[in-house]
């Protein structure tokens, strides 16, 4: 490996992965990704060397400028600190608050409970539908949320940490089959954003370990 390019832990299908492949392509941050297969060997986050990165034993985590970082939030946050341009976090501390807001709902509100280690306790007979229902009932405070903050994207006209949560997030939804149809804003904003290239080339299925059949 190169000394002093950053380093992503990382799995293609992983929606936190991913958020935090989009900030690095839209900043133009050069980085090298080192695969962690979340299904593979029983998971290979469970390894006693990837448990000494990230104790949590999840991905994504990040080397960079000698530390390592895990939580794709902080991670970003940490990028937009260092390597300002172009801005995820707009300046006016009020819109600010709501990219944040958004980031949370997201992260905290509605990803935590459909992801892969908690579907595995809930039973494969029930995954689906508890997903579903996870994601649905996310998506209806998402959805009356964004009514009110959204421009072109999800506050105002400009690309901010809140749309790096959005993709992903929608992304799930369609894996996991949730109609859509009842969240016009989320589905105009995602349709926006996955036409550029920062969210095109970051996409699960155009990474490294990206299973062949899976791939675009």
């Amino acid at each position: 490996m190169q000394a002093g390019k950053p380093v992503l832990y990382s799995y293609f299908r992983s929606s936190c992965s991913w958020r935090v492949r989009i900030a690095l392509a839209l900043k133009g941050i050069d980085y090298e990704t080192v695969p962690i297969n979340l299904v593979k060997d029983g998971g290979q986050q469970f390894s006693e060397e990837f448990q000494a990165l990230n104790p949590m034993k999840q991905v994504p985590a990040m080397k960079i400028d000698g530390i390592t970082i895990s939580q794709s939030l902080a991670i970003i946050e940490y990028l937009e600190e260092t390597r300002p341009t172009p801005r995820l976090l707009p300046q006016d501390p009020k819109k600010r608050a709501t990219v944040r807001m958004i980031s949370e709902l997201i992260a905290s509100g509605i990803q935590p409970l459909q992801n892969l280690s908690l579907l595995k306790q809930v039973g494969q007979e029930n995954q689906l539908a508890w997903a579903q229902k996870a994601i649905s009932s996310g998506f209806n405070a998402l959805e009356k949320t964004l009514r009110s903050t959204s421009g072109k994207f999800c506050v105002g006209d400009e690309v901010s940490m809140a749309d790096l949560c959005l993709v992903p997030q929608v992304a799930n939804a369609e894996r996991y089959k949730v109609d859509l149809t009842p969240y016009p804003t989320i589905g105009r904003i995602n349709k926006t954003l996955l036409a550029m290239e920062a969210f095109h080339v970051t996409h699960p299925c155009r990474q490294p370990d990206t299973p062949a059949e899976l791939r675009a």
